[in-house]
């Protein structure tokens, strides 16, 4: 029986920031290897190469060249990156998308199979909100047209119905929580293999945020953000993959 050999790339949300949930592999990519194993009647393997911070260029410079490196050759690679160029100020669509082309290219020549997503949106939480959602929505678009073009899968995260709801994020609201990342993972096992459709999702809705939340989370979350763009660091610093070799999967 043929064996799927899943390997993702990108940053803190491939990497599953936010997913502190009881589950063999946390993350949307962790959760569809575990879908991907419930499903397939051969073995599956799974290596998530993700970290947290980078940007795109990163991503396809450093992680798609060690991804092609894996031995044995992946069957299946998903990218989803972008996220973090959307924050910083100067920031265009096309540059990054003629990167993903070339990715493109060199995954199609070894015959690997290549899955796209779109960033999730944490817009609705965040300062600037407005801005990153314009990005978010042109970034989705140009990504989800060089996936048609190329006849590869694509999940548009960034303008799912549901996912742009504050019960899907964690507590910094820039990463998704546990029920957020199994939503991902159910719209990517349909869209790569064929899975069941996504269901509508059943989240109680959080309760009004108060002042003192307001000025706990810009304490918490908002200024460390700022104090690293400031000093031009990463919170991926030093940090390597998670998964760097390939794990077999347990099929339940």
């Amino acid at each position: 029986m043929d064996t799927i050999r899943y390997v993702a790339i990108g940053d803190s949300f491939s990497e599953g920031l936010g997913d502190d949930g009881d589950v063999p592999f946390p993350g949307w990519t962790g959760r569809l290897a575990s879908g991907l194993a419930r499903m397939h009647p051969g073995p599956v393997e799974y290596a998530n190469l993700a970290v947290r911070g980078r940007l795109l260029a990163g991503v396809l410079e450093g992680q798609l060249d060690a991804a092609l490196a894996l031995d044995p050759a992946p069957t299946l690679i998903t990218f989803c990156g972008g996220g973090n160029d959307m924050l910083r100020p100067r920031y265009a669509v096309q540059p990054l998308i003629d990167l993903l082309e070339d990715a493109a290219d060199a995954v199609a020549a070894r015959g690997i199979r290549l899955a796209l997503l779109s960033p999730a949106d944490p817009s609705a939480g965040l300062p600037l909100g407005s801005l990153i959602n314009s990005r978010g929505n042109a970034w989705a678009e140009a990504v989800g047209e060089l996936a048609s073009r190329r006849d590869l899968p694509f999940v548009d995260v960034s303008r799912d119905p549901h996912l742009g709801r504050g019960e899907f994020w964690s507590a910094d609201r820039l990463h998704m929580n546990p029920v957020g990342h199994q939503r991902v993972a159910d719209l990517a096992l349909h869209a790569i293999a064929d899975g069941p459709l996504a269901t509508e999702p059943v989240v109680p809705a959080l309760p009004r945020r108060r002042l003192r939340t307001e000025l706990r989370y810009y304490r918490e979350h908002v200024a460390p953000w700022l104090g690293r763009r400031i000093t031009r660091r990463s919170s991926g610093d030093g940090r390597s993959a998670t998964y760097p070799a390939w794990v077999p999967v347990p099929p339940a």
